[in-house]
């Protein structure tokens, strides 16, 4: 009887440090889209860039206009018409 709530204690830690990681990998990657990308159309990064809140969705697609305005049509979710 002891032992439970030990247990459910672990695997509330276990499930945050799970959510924590998964959160810095696709954060990681997101930013890693945004900021470094030799391409605008990598499907994961629009994917990512996509499904972000609004805010951070408009800085990725900030970031990515800066580098790629002149350049080429803007990808999917950061345009309106064609048109950064």
């Amino acid at each position: 009887m002891v032992e439970a709530p030990r247990r459910k204690r672990g695997l509330g830690k276990a499930l945050v440090a799970a959510l924590v990681a998964i959160i810095l990998v696709i954060g990681g990657r997101w930013y890693a889209y945004v900021a470094y990308a030799d391409n605008p159309f990598d499907e994961v990064g629009i994917g990512l860039n996509t499904m972000m809140p609004d805010s951070i969705r408009e800085k990725g697609c900030s970031m990515l206009k800066a580098r790629f305005e002149n350049k080429t049509l803007p990808p999917a979710g950061c345009g309106v018409n064609g048109n950064w």
